[in-house]
């Protein structure tokens, strides 16, 4: 029941960098104070190798922009939550396994 539930918040407008699928339903699963993970469009950059790395930059109106790096991509994540800066980069690195 839990992953149904994951998946739900999890809203697919675009694809995802392959890990980052995996990443973002740890991530939803273990944090319920996650209303939903819109994932933006994916570009290429030259500073995106070996493991999958996610920043979270700016505050929105309902959330936080978070820019996820892997595999020779970017790709935009949009969080809905009411998580503060710190917090969801706790929880970002708990999903990545550190810790």
């Amino acid at each position: 029941m839990r992953l149904r539930t994951a998946q739900g918040k999890l809203k697919i407008e675009h694809s995802i960098i392959d890990g980052v699928r995996d990443l973002l339903k740890r991530l939803l699963a273990e944090n319920p104070e996650i209303r939903s993970v819109i994932p933006g469009v994916i570009r290429p950059v030259r500073d995106a190798k070996g493991e999958i790395k996610v920043r979270v930059t700016v505050q929105t109106q309902n959330g936080w922009k978070a820019i996820a790096l892997s595999q020779g991509a970017r790709q935009e994540l949009f969080i809905s939550t009411g998580m503060g800066k710190e917090e969801l980069e706790r929880a970002m690195d708990r999903a990545l396994g550190g810790g």
